[in-house]
Order: structure tokens, then C-alpha cells, then sequence
């Protein structure tokens, strides 16, 4: 009979306690609901009463703790304002009963009663709130990712469009500077002109494998690391002499690679590139290091560079298609790198400080 007392007594102050919760209460101005959130801490207030009465359970409690925490999702509050709310109304309901006339051997027992009605309700609350925010975290992941998606379609219709057009005459203009330097070797800057070509259409390229269809009607081949490398950096030669960086390659000659060396070769063309564009900025030695070995049943190939490095945030993210942080970047290079490493069955990863930013390749054996 003495929780039905305490349970009165509740009863009988509710309406000054519900009003002065209404005073207290942490409310958001933008909040939808901030006119009737008082209205809760009545439901919850009577619920108390109730429970001390024996009338309800947790389940009970469960129901209004999702109910509460259905509307805290919708507000879009900080959970932190929902906590301070509940604690303070938990305390305004102690401190009534306390001010009644319960000796403590009464009041002991009703206050550890009203702290677990309160925990069960928190409990509920918070982890239903939690689940309706990653609920809608996942929700805007999939847009996101739909999004991408749209994009690199759309893209990939303008880039073939773009290649088929552009490649024809790009390759009857790179024939012909070839057989102008055969015919005059000493005409000047068709070096130039010819260098300047196998940039553009390596820039071509880059688009042509956005397009998902660089690999059409390409075959596979096992070719030697250690000679593509050697190409490569004779394609870029004038890009390092430009940069004056010092490039050291140390790759194991009998190191082979099965997989489509055209796209292979824009990956590495790709990584030199972006640590050239690093090393530009530095006044001090400009170092690019490339290894290629076996470890545990993998080909491991690594590129790094002393230049500037990639802050932390961006680590995550550089491989994401259309990020960039050049003003005339397209955003799509590394994200092909991505693509073709993992089209050859590896995995890339990257790692920067100040000292250096390694770029890290691995392949398993077929």
C-alpha cells in the first residue's frame, strides 16, 4: 500500500512538476516538435506512478521509449539535449516525493523503483534512436553510391563518345609526326609536338578505361615489370627533367606480371604522374623510389615520393571517382588506378607522412 501512497502523491502534483519541466527543458528552436515535448515528460511522469503502482512493465516502457525516440530521429536533435531532458525530469520526480511526508524506509524503495523505470526507458530510447540513425546513415550511403553510379554511367556514354571521335584523327596526326621525323630528323621541336601527342592520348586513355571498356577484345599476356618500367620512364623523361627530380628503380628483372599491360601501364604512368605533381612544390632533393618484388605468394610494386604529403582526411577518399585537389583535375585518375589493380586481382593502398607517400600494389598469383 505505500508504493500506492507514493504513486497518489505523484498524481496530485503533477501538473506544478509537468510545468516546471516544461520551464527546464532543452528545446531547439528548429525542433518540430518543441511545442509538445513537455507532453512526453507528462506520459513518462504518469508511467512512474503507474509503475509504481505495478500496473505496467518493461514493455510497456519499451513502447514509449520508442515512440519518443521516433520523434527525437524526426527533430534531427542532438541526442545529448534528449539525455539531459530525461535526467532532469527523472530528478524533478525525486525531489517531489521527497518533499512529501515518506519516512525513508517508504522512500527507498519508491526511489530505486523510479530509477529503474527511468534506466529501462533510456536504455530503449537511446538504442532505438541509434538504430533509426544508422537506419538513415545507410539509407544516405546508397543515395550517395547511386549517385556515383549515375555519374560514372553517364560519363562512361560521353567518354566513348568522346574517344571514338577524338582517337582517329589523334592517331593519324601521331603517324604523321612520326613519318615527318623520319623524313626531316633534324626538324625542330617535333620532339615536342610528338611527346605532347602521347600525352594527350594518354589523357584519352584515362577516359576510354572510365568507360569500362579499355579491356574489349584484349587479351591477356605475361610481360616483365622491370621493361615496362623502363618504357615508362622514358615516356615521362621530359616530366622529370622538368621537375628535376632523381629517380631510382630498383625492380627484380625476372619479376612478371599476367594481366593487360596497356592499362597496367596507366597505372604506373598515373602514380609517377601525381608524385611529380607533388615533388613541383619542393625546393629541397626531390626523391621518387620505385621497387618491385615477391613477398608472401604476392608481386608487391611500390612507388613513393618525398613531396608534399596527402593530409590524413583525404587518405580515405583520394580513390573515390571525382575527387581532386588540382584546380584542373579531373578526379578520375586514381579511381582508375583502383579499378584496374583490382580488375587484375590486387589491392592498392596508400600511405603518407611527412617524410614520404608510398603507394603500395599487390598482386596474387593466379
Amino acid at each position: 500500500m505505500a508504493m500506492d501512497d507514493l504513486a497518489l502523491f505523484l498524481d496530485e502534483h503533477e501538473e506544478a512538476a509537468v510545468e516546471e519541466f516544461r520551464k527546464r527543458i532543452m528545446v531547439s528552436e528548429h525542433d518540430q516538435f518543441n511545442g509538445i515535448i513537455h507532453l512526453n515528460g507528462q506520459a513518462m511522469y504518469r508511467m512512474v506512478a503507474d509503475y509504481l503502482r505495478s500496473k505496467i512493465t518493461h514493455e510497456d516502457i519499451k513502447q514509449l521509449a520508442y515512440k519518443v525516440a521516433h520523434e527525437r530521429n524526426q527533430a534531427e536533435i542532438n541526442i545529448g539535449d534528449f539525455v539531459f531532458n530525461v535526467c532532469m525530469g527523472r530528478e524533478l520526480m525525486l525531489d517531489v516525493l521527497q518533499k512529501g511526508p515518506f519516512p525513508p524506509d517508504v522512500l527507498l524503495p519508491a526511489l530505486l523503483k523510479i530509477n529503474e523505470c527511468f534506466d529501462v526507458f533510456l536504455v530503449h530510447a537511446v538504442s532505438r534512436y541509434t538504430e533509426l540513425k544508422d537506419s538513415d546513415l545507410e539509407e544516405k550511403k546508397l543515395f550517395i553510391e547511386r549517385s556515383h553510379k549515375d555519374r560514372l554511367t553517364i560519363l562512361g556514354q560521353m567518354a566513348s563518345s568522346f574517344v571514338h571521335e577524338f582517337r582517329n584523327p589523334l592517331t593519324s596526326i601521331m603517324g604523321f609526326s612520326r613519318l615527318l621525323k623520319e623524313d626531316y630528323p633534324n626538324l625542330p621541336y617535333v620532339d615536342i609536338i610528338e611527346n605532347e601527342l602521347h600525352q594527350l592520348n594518354y589523357r584519352v586513355s584515362q577516359f576510354l578505361l572510365v568507360s569500362k571498356k579499355g579491356a574489349v577484345h584484349k587479351k591477356k599476356e605475361v610481360f616483365s615489370i622491370a621493361l615496362l618500367f623502363e618504357e615508362i620512364l622514358s615516356f615521362l623523361y621530359p616530366n622529370i627533367v622538368d621537375v628535376n627530380a632523381h629517380i631510382s628503380c630498383t625492380i627484380d628483372p625476372l619479376l612478371l606480371l599476367d594481366g593487360y599491360r596497356d592499362e597496367m601501364r596507366q597505372v604506373f604512368i598515373n602514380i609517377i604522374s601525381n608524385a611529380l605533381d607533388a615533388l613541383q612544390r619542393k625546393n629541397s632533393d626531390k626523391e621518387i623510389a620505385i621497387q618491385g618484388f615477391r613477398t608472401d605468394e604476392m608481386t608487391a610494386i611500390t612507388i613513393s615520393n618525398n613531396g608534399a604529403p596527402i593530409p590524413p582526411d583525404l587518405l580515405s577518399v583520394i580513390f573515390e571517382p571525382f575527387f581532386t585537389t588540382k584546380e584542373l583535375g579531373t578526379g578520375i585518375g586514381l579511381y582508375v588506378c583502383k579499378e584496374i589493380i583490382e580488375r587484375h586481382g590486387g589491392v592498392i593502398k596508400c600511405e603518407s607522412s611527412d617524410q614520404q607517400t608510398v603507394f603500395s600494389m599487390y598482386f596474387r598469383d593466379s
